[in-house]
């Protein structure tokens, strides 16, 4: 069956189990998902390489012909991870014309690029879920290897990233990475994986909300005909009665348009910005002539008490305001640091100018 993300309706649905356990239970969630109406693609882990061996690692190519009846007897499009060039041509033996990049693959330069090799010019269409590092620079390196391969039907995945602590969510999403993803890659559809990033099912509404208020294309969940008995990722995992309960209950925004109350708010926001720049400006310049009178009366750069009396009050007044202390804290110290850069500037001029000086006598 041929996909492509081009002229799906929004929001883009994916959904299916996290590992291929058994054709009786890839067929059940199918028929469930089918039955629902919404769903855009059936997602399928048919190799599932878990963090330590001893994990289930799906049916592998025995799901292929079950996937075969679910895209022929119920029309419903499939997707399969790949992580080898052996998977790629697997998939592609078997007519499945989409499949999905995983997180600890697109980490990998060497291995997207085999398996952009073994997909050109096949037509599939591919889903790049971000890297399991916060680092945009990787994913977009793992689209523009797919992209020279001759593979451009492709949409982002954003799963959240690896963290010591991701607490409470399974993955950090760090929403302002895929919000900046969004505004460099306009031209690709951005899918959330809530089941990812959350981890568990009481958190997965929540982000899928978030997703949907962020004006993401779409949503990739987990669903299990019975999620505690599923071989992999078994807390994060929905019942399909779950799923409809889930998606019934989004608030799924209208397509953005012009609007005139809109526009007057915004020429607002626009101009508080520009005073909000020109006032950095001034906060610099000040910076640079503080810079001077340290050097001219030898004190050191960073001067933590008057920091800590700064800071403070910054955190104080931000309470006042109605302003989320945390927020005016990370603010403060971007600020702050970037003061600091614009003194040692400062500084290695004066340095510079110096030894210029000496070696000119």
């Amino acid at each position: 069956m041929k996909f492509s993300f081009n002229g799906l309706k929004r929001p883009i649905l994916v959904a299916g189990p996290c590992a291929a356990e058994s054709a009786s239970q890839l067929l059940r969630t199918a028929e469930a998902l089918k039955r629902s109406g919404k769903v855009s693609l059936f997602r399928c882990g048919s190799w599932k390489v878990r963090s330590k061996p001893e994990g289930f690692e799906g049916i592998g190519e025995a799901s292929f012909p079950v996937l075969q009846r679910i895209e022929k007897e119920m029309a419903l499009p499939v997707s399969v991870e790949v992580a080898s060039p052996a998977q790629v041509e697997t998939l592609l033996r078997y007519g499945i014309s989409c499949c999905w990049i995983g997180a600890r693959t697109t980490v990998n330069p060497h291995q997207v690029a085999e398996i952009a090799e073994a997909a050109r010019d096949s037509g599939l269409s591919v889903l790049v879920k971000n890297p399991v590092v916060a680092d945009l620079k990787l994913w977009e390196g793992a689209f523009e290897r797919l992209l020279k391969a001759g593979i451009t039907d492709l949409a982002a995945v954003h799963r959240g990233f690896a963290v010591a602590d991701a607490s409470p969510y399974r993955n950090r999403p760090f929403w302002h990475l895929a919000i900046e993803w969004k505004r460099r890659h306009p031209e690709w559809p951005l899918i959330c994986d809530p089941s990812h990033i959350a981890g568990c099912r009481p958190l997965i509404p929540e982000v899928a909300q978030k997703a949907l208020n962020l004006n993401y294309d779409g949503l990739m969940l987990e669903v299990h005909p019975e999620p505690d008995a599923a071989l992999s990722d078994a807390a994060q995992q929905l019942t399909p009665q779950q799923f409809e309960k889930l998606l019934s209950g989004l608030r799924v925004p209208v397509v953005p348009t012009a609007d005139g109350r809109l526009s007057s708010y915004r020429a607002v926001l626009d101009e508080i910005d520009s005073e909000l720049l020109s006032l950095l400006s001034r906060r610099m310049e000040v910076s640079r002539q503080i810079a001077r009178v340290k050097m001219e009366e030898g004190l050191p750069l960073l001067q933590m008490e008057r920091w800590r009396e700064v800071l403070s009050s910054a955190v104080r007044q931000a309470g006042m305001l109605g302003l989320e202390p945390s927020f005016v804290e990370e603010w403060m110290q971007l600020v702050h640091s970037a003061s600091l850069e614009v003194q040692e500037k400062v500084l290695g001029n004066q340095d510079s100018l110096t030894a210029g000086e000496q070696k000119s006598r």
